[in-house]
């Protein structure tokens, strides 16, 4: 399934959504395209079958930021009401989501790009919260970057506003995967195809596994994660599936239940 908005594009196929950014030249989000995000997200929580969410960018950038103009007093309330919203989203999906990154990832286009599960970036992708620079702060990343690189990295991050290679995002912690311009995609597909090979119960349950114990104390996380591990993925039919299917040396029929 391909579809056409008039800041996006999204196509679905074989468990996978791929939504693009397309609001030329940079991607950079206007109010009415993050509400066009959040509408398609809002789908997408609701179909059980897909395994995998991947977030591109057309042209030269992935994400250049957010609309300068949507940041004056008459709009900011609503620009951080959407804009947060589009963060709680992401977050909030029980499926995997990748930031496939390519050029200028900055501003609010990074908050998005952290907000996902994992990033794939282009060699030649460049990070960076600029805010500061024009007399903002940026709230997402100020709270999810101190999770990814640390508060010393995060506080660095904020206030110096520079601008970081993909490979120094890497090291940091932010970015999971660089490649080469021409191979970065390949990466990410390889990437993909290994959830995919999954059922997509069980890949919501080990996403599950992860979001809903970060910041617990250790005792009660583990506990947590035993409970989830003997009391709901214990009955599923594919857990019991994947057990028989490696006995018998074939490959899992996953029944998504």
């Amino acid at each position: 399934m391909y579809e056409l908005m008039k800041h996006l594009k999204m196509e679905k196929a074989d468990g996978v959504a791929r939504i693009t950014l397309a609001r030329p030249k940079h991607n950079v989000l206007n109010i009415e395209m993050i509400n066009e995000l959040n509408s398609r997200l809002d789908e997408l929580a609701a179909e059980d079958d897909l395994k995998c969410l991947v977030i591109l960018g057309d042209g030269p950038s992935w994400c250049a930021g957010v609309e300068v103009g949507d940041h004056k007093p008459e709009m900011a309330e609503e620009m951080i009401r959407v804009f947060g919203g589009l963060c709680e989203r992401i977050d909030r999906l029980e499926i995997p989501v990748i930031a496939g990154v390519q050029g200028a990832c900055l501003g609010g286009g990074m908050e998005v790009a952290i907000a996902c599960d994992m990033i794939v970036a282009a060699e030649s992708a460049v990070f960076g919260q600029p805010e500061i620079k024009l007399g903002f702060l940026p709230p997402y990343a100020a709270v999810r970057l101190p999770q990814l690189v640390g508060p010393a990295r995060a506080v660095e991050i904020c206030t110096t506003g520079k601008r970081y290679s993909a490979e120094e995002a890497r090291q940091m912690g932010m970015v999971g995967y660089v490649a080469g311009d021409g191979q970065w995609t390949e990466v990410l597909d390889k990437l993909v195809k290994e959830i995919t090979a999954c059922s997509p119960l069980i890949i919501r349950l080990n996403k599950r596994a992860v979001k809903q114990h970060i910041g617990k104390e250790f005792t009660a996380a583990l506990q947590g994660a035993n409970e989830l591990f003997l009391n709901v993925l214990m009955k599923t039919e594919d857990t019991l599936e994947g057990i028989r299917s490696f006995e018998e040396k074939r490959r899992p029929q996953w029944k998504n239940k």
